[in-house]
């Protein structure tokens, strides 16, 4: 029995979520379908690649070691179906992009404009996620390009710097004062909005530089795995949040927050792509269509973590 790119894909995706049911439902199948693969793929190799621990599934030592190849051979059918179209005398083909859910901030409305109009045989599909998220589709596949916020730190991804996003520390306007007499100490205990790690690690990553290394814990009251939530729970009235200055600025005009002057931070954001597809005619369009909108990014040189 062969052994097919589907069926490849939904192992690597199990593979990441350690669950059949999250699995399928990143892959948009069912989970009968997901069980199905997994089980055609042990029966052509010969061999168990899960085994089932509570409620996950975690790779066998079989699993671990083709985990890597199935990975590259996808990436290697991608590249495949890409040259074959530019050999065509045409870039065709389809992009599976995903971006943080701040477009004005990325762009990435103008970058599609631009791609579609110098390559109309391009579709693309735009997925709205969190940097982590992110990371987990360039892995498994599922993502062929993504818009990520944080230092380039996934060894076999290729960062391509964008810009620098500002960030500023917020509340509530009530507590205006409060905020913008703090020190650093006196910011960490006011009750906070924080981040769930898993959901936006980039924000908690910002705020363990701004806080955890001065030896500070933040006195979180409640958890957010998506912005918006977070910024509703702080214009209701329940904490501090870092915000991107953007949203701080305008809540600011508004009498709606109150900002300190002393808590800021920057963040790079990334253009971002598995390494081994650099020299994909895809990867290459969405490139040089997102060069348009950030003219610096084609004259600085991607970075690949070691």
């Amino acid at each position: 029995m062969l052994i097919d790119l589907v069926q490849l894909r939904t192992f690597v995706a199990v593979a990441a979520e350690q669950h059949l049911t999250r699995a399928a439902e990143r892959l948009h199948i069912s989970q009968s379908a997901a069980s199905v693969h997994v089980r055609a793929i042990e029966e052509a190799l010969g061999m168990q690649l899960f085994v089932r621990t509570n409620r996950n599934l975690e790779l066998t030592r079989a699993g671990q070691l083709l985990l890597a190849r199935a990975r590259n051979l996808l990436n290697e059918a991608t590249l495949f179906t890409s040259f074959a179209h530019e050999l065509n005398g045409k870039i065709e083909g389809h992009l599976v992009v995903g971006s943080t859910s701040e477009p004005v901030s990325t762009h990435i409305g103008p970058v599609i404009k631009a791609l579609l109009e110098a390559h109309p045989l391009v579709g693309v599909d735009l997925r709205a996620c969190p940097s982590s998220v992110a990371r987990e589709g360039l892995r498994t596949g599922e993502l062929d390009i993504a818009v990520m916020l944080g230092h380039p730190t996934i060894s076999g991804f290729a960062y391509h710097e964008l810009t620098s996003i500002p960030f500023r520390v917020a509340g509530p306007v009530a507590w205006k004062e409060r905020i913008e007499r703090a020190d650093w100490a006196e910011l960490a205990r006011l009750p906070w909005i924080t981040p769930l790690d898993s959901g936006i690690a980039s924000y908690a990553t910002m705020l363990q530089q701004m806080f955890g290394e001065r030896g500070l814990e933040l006195n979180t009251v409640a958890r957010f795995d998506n912005a918006s939530l977070g910024r509703a729970l702080l214009e209701a009235g329940v904490g501090l949040m870092l915000m991107r200055q953007s949203h701080v600025e305008r809540g600011v005009e508004e009498g709606r927050l109150a900002a300190s002057p002393i808590a800021a931070t920057d963040f790079p954001l990334h253009l971002v792509h598995d390494a081994s597809r650099r020299d994909d005619p895809l990867i290459d369009a969405f490139l040089r269509a997102a060069a348009q909108v950030w003219p610096r990014l084609l004259a600085t040189q991607a970075r690949i973590p070691e």
